[in-house]
């Protein structure tokens, strides 16, 4: 506290600062001798996004490892066209030639996310492949499409929630399942040679998908509860057909078992199998649904009332 003179006092007082209001107020009478004052000395709060770093700066946007100039980025505006503008069109050609590895990294836009139903982890894990593969000039010459939908398919397997190739092509900027398929094999084999050893992308369970589809149909909680028992017990047999063809036959069954009957047309549209690749797995599984499908859902009776394969 220091003195000043107080108006209403009459004389000189000892001062009250209320940092938080920015006041400087009389501790006799509680007259308000400032107001919204100016705070000039050093700010020593921490604004980093670590807690970590002990930076109080709090200038430019957040640190982002993934770009090459972190997050403090400078942007060239386009100009009206007169001819005093050359050296300024120059400078924003070079900035659009030379951010390449920038639009890459925001070329997985939130939408996609959205639409998938994904976490920020999965995004940032699949930017962080894509700048994995810039930083090696890997990208050159290739379908940035395509590589980004396939950065985005990996980092789904690694993150535990995949996603099949169909449902990454639904998000993609035109690029096919073939192309994603070819850009994903193609980013395993450049990363393992980086790093020297094969690429985890993590396994694949019938289960995984069984909400998401299940939910695509509506299906009732009962037959959702079901289908992830049917889809668990037929792990302990060799069904050799994909996990996402066992989690379509499993849900064409327990609708079949159901009053809400789905149409195998619908299933093979929620699922994203062929209708032909659900039969052939129906004739796989049908030897073991007595030991597949849940008592409680469906008695023996019921099994046998199922048509034949």
């Amino acid at each position: 506290m220091s003195d000043a003179y107080c108006t209403d006092c009459k004389r000189e007082t000892e001062l009250v600062v209320d940092h938080s209001a920015g006041d400087t107020l009389c501790s006799e009478c509680g007259l308000v001798l400032e107001s919204h004052s100016i705070d000039e000395t050093s700010e020593w709060r921490t604004f980093a996004n670590e807690s970590s770093n002990s930076d109080p700066n709090r200038v430019g946007g957040p640190t982002n490892p993934l770009l090459a100039d972190s997050a403090l980025t400078t942007v060239i505006a386009k100009t009206n066209g007169s001819s005093g503008d050359f050296l300024s069109n120059s400078l924003g050609r070079w900035q659009n030639r030379n951010g390449s590895a920038e639009r890459g990294t925001y070329s997985l836009n939130d939408s996609c996310f959205h639409r998938l139903g994904l976490v920020g982890t999965i995004k940032d894990r699949a930017n962080e492949i894509f700048k994995r593969l810039e930083d090696q000039k890997s990208t050159r010459g290739r379908n940035q499409d395509a590589l980004l939908a396939a950065c985005l398919y990996i980092s789904c397997r690694q993150e535990d929630k995949p996603r099949t190739i169909k449902e990454i092509c639904s998000v993609a900027n035109g690029a096919t399942k073939k192309e994603i398929g070819r850009a994903k094999d193609f980013i395993v084999k450049t990363l393992g040679l980086e790093t020297g050893h094969s690429v985890e992308l993590g396994a694949i369970h019938a289960g995984d998908f069984m909400k998401r589809f299940c939910s695509n149909l509506g299906m009732s909680h009962q037959a959702v509860r079901a289908a992830e028992e049917a889809v668990k017990k037929s792990e302990e047999f060799d069904i050799r057909r994909s996990p996402i063809s066992i989690a379509a036959v499993v849900i064409y069954i327990i609708t079949q078992l159901s009053d809400d009957k789905k149409p195998l047309k619908d299933i093979a549209v929620a699922t994203g199998v062929a209708e032909g690749t659900i039969r052939n797995s129906y004739k796989d599984l049908y030897p073991h649904l007595p030991k597949i499908i849940p008592s409680w859902y469906a008695k023996e009776e019921d099994l046998k009332n199922l048509s034949s394969p």
